[in-house]
Formats: structure tokens, C-alpha cells, sequence
């Protein structure tokens, strides 16, 4: 019933996750990944340029992606879960390459991969690096969204 749902945005990241996952365990080709993904049920129902796009840019940015969120980390990289790093991937790409897309959009769409693919706890933990590089790399956004929230909680709507 859920599946019913999900937007196709929201396919489109699961799928996207799904395809950097396969790409983090066994370094599969790009175009291989491409056509697993879409022979997977429901695959129809996805946002395929939205999906294309965050598994492509994900996967040949992630040297530079990692580099992104790796301060904002307490362990070494090697010991996240692959599902863990797939959404921090994915995520940063999205944070630092699709600006049209608004960070807290990113971030909630990031939890919610997380609770529903990661470990217990892996929602918090996404959420706190995320919310990090959020503030450093889409600045002005951060400040903004914090000012209309501190206007609506004095009565002046923005």
C-alpha cells in the first residue's frame, strides 16, 4: 500500500540508491547498473531523468562527494554501511549539483531513505551530516529558511 504512495521523485532517489549500492559492493559498470535498475519492478513508475541523473552524477562525482561530507563524519568512511554512504553520496551530489532542488527537500528525501533502507539510527545520523553540509555548501538557503522561520514564530510572516 505505501508503494501508492511514493512519488516518482521518490522512486527515483530509492532506484538511484539502489544502483550506488550495487556500485559501492561490486564496482559494476555504470550502463550495467542502468539496465538491472530498470528491469526491477516498479522501475516504470520512476522520474527516470531524475534517476539518471543522481545515479550517473553520484557515481562519477563520489571521489569529490566523499571529500564533501567526510568532515562532517566521526569514523573512517570504510566503516559506514553501504547504505549509509549510498545516501550521503547521493545526497551530497544532489546538495552541491542540483540547486533547483531545496535543501531541506534533500535532507527529508535523505531520512526517509534511511529509515526505510538503513539501520535504526541511521536517519539521525544522516540528518546531522546533512544538516552540516547543508549550512556550508547552500549558505544563503540555511540562513534565509532560518530567518522565515524566525519571522513566523514572531507573528511576521516573512
Amino acid at each position: 500500500m505505501s508503494n501508492a504512495i511514493k512519488s516518482p521523485r521518490r522512486r527515483a532517489r530509492e532506484f538511484a540508491l539502489q544502483g550506488v549500492y550495487q556500485w559501492l559492493l561490486s564496482q559494476a559498470q555504470l550502463t550495467s547498473i542502468e539496465s538491472q535498475m530498470a528491469e526491477v519492478g516498479g522501475f516504470d513508475k520512476c522520474d527516470r531523468e531524475l534517476f539518471l541523473g543522481l545515479l550517473r552524477g553520484t557515481i562519477s562525482n563520489a571521489p569529490e562527494l566523499q571529500v564533501g561530507f567526510a568532515p562532517y563524519i566521526e569514523r573512517p568512511l570504510n566503516e559506514l554501511s553501504p547504505i549509509e554512504r549510498g545516501i550521503l553520496l547521493i545526497s551530497t551530489f544532489e546538495l552541491i549539483h542540483r540547486p533547483e532542488t531545496p535543501y531541506r527537500v534533500v535532507i527529508n528525501e535523505a531520512i526517509e531513505l534511511a529509515k526505510g533502507y538503513g539501520g535504526t539510527d541511521g536517519h539521525k545520523f544522516v540528518n546531522g551530516v546533512l544538516d552540516k553540509l547543508a549550512a556550508r555548501v547552500r549558505a544563503d538557503e540555511v540562513e534565509a529558511n532560518a530567518q522565515q522561520r524566525r519571522a513566523a514564530r514572531n507573528g511576521n510572516p516573512g
